[in-house]
């Protein structure tokens, strides 16, 4: 992986590879974002949006009944920069997802009014978490309540009931990632998680990277 890396390096501008090696470093897995089952394009694209500028790198997309739609002109070119796992595969693709981050050390903390929410600000960050938001009308699924470690609730003091999705991912990431760099110690990346990471940005920046790949397959035999 870090040969193949430095071996792309040469097809980045000294910008770029300024530019990666800076960004990395503000990168955190010690948050993850789970959407599930959201049918809004633009809302979808909005909380890529989000979690790229907080640093969130892995994005966890879980299609039950909707399939994830981007809107380019909302997400500006974020998803490219974000490390997206696709879940849709088993028949019950909620499980299936929270299963693996729970497998991973992830606390699984739901989005939701529920009334024994916690505020996001007293959220106890100092372990991994997944913050799972659900669909616009409905919320996380009742199969998240029954997983869950904990529910959050954004502070609201007007009539309507909730925010809309896109907004309170960015309220969610904006509190979490502030204190995330104020109170939990470990919460960058790995070295190795940083090879992976800037790996894949170098693949979706450079023009004909595959055919470039197997070129230096073939000469790395």
């Amino acid at each position: 992986m870090e040969k193949l890396y430095d071996y792309l390096r040469e097809f980045l501008t000294p910008e770029r590879q300024v530019l990666f090696d800076r960004m990395v470093e503000e990168r955190t897995k010690h948050i993850a974002v789970v959407v599930e089952d959201i049918y809004q394009p633009h809302n979808a694209s909005a909380v890529l949006r989000s979690c790229d500028c907080f640093g969130v790198q892995d994005v966890h997309v879980i299609e039950n009944r909707n399939i994830y739609e981007l809107n380019k002109r909302v997400s500006m070119g974020s998803n490219k920069w974000l490390t997206m796992h696709y879940h849709n595969q088993e028949t019950n693709n909620t499980a299936a997802c929270l299963k693996e981050l729970k497998s991973k050390g992830y606390k699984i903390i739901a989005t939701t009014p529920h009334e024994n929410s916690s505020m996001i600000q007293d959220l106890d960050i100092s372990e991994p978490i997944a913050l799972v938001f659900g669909t616009e009308m409905e919320g996380v699924s009742e199969e998240v309540r029954q997983h869950a470690d904990g529910f959050v609730k954004i502070p609201m003091y007007g009539f309507t009931e909730s925010f809309n999705i896109s907004v309170a991912a960015a309220i969610s990431l904006y509190e979490l990632c502030h204190r995330l760099r104020l109170e939990v110690d470990n919460w960058k990346l790995t070295e190795d998680e940083k090879k992976a990471v800037k790996l894949g940005w170098a693949k979706k920046s450079i023009k004909n990277c595959e055919m470039i790949i197997k070129r230096f397959e073939s000469e790395n035999e």
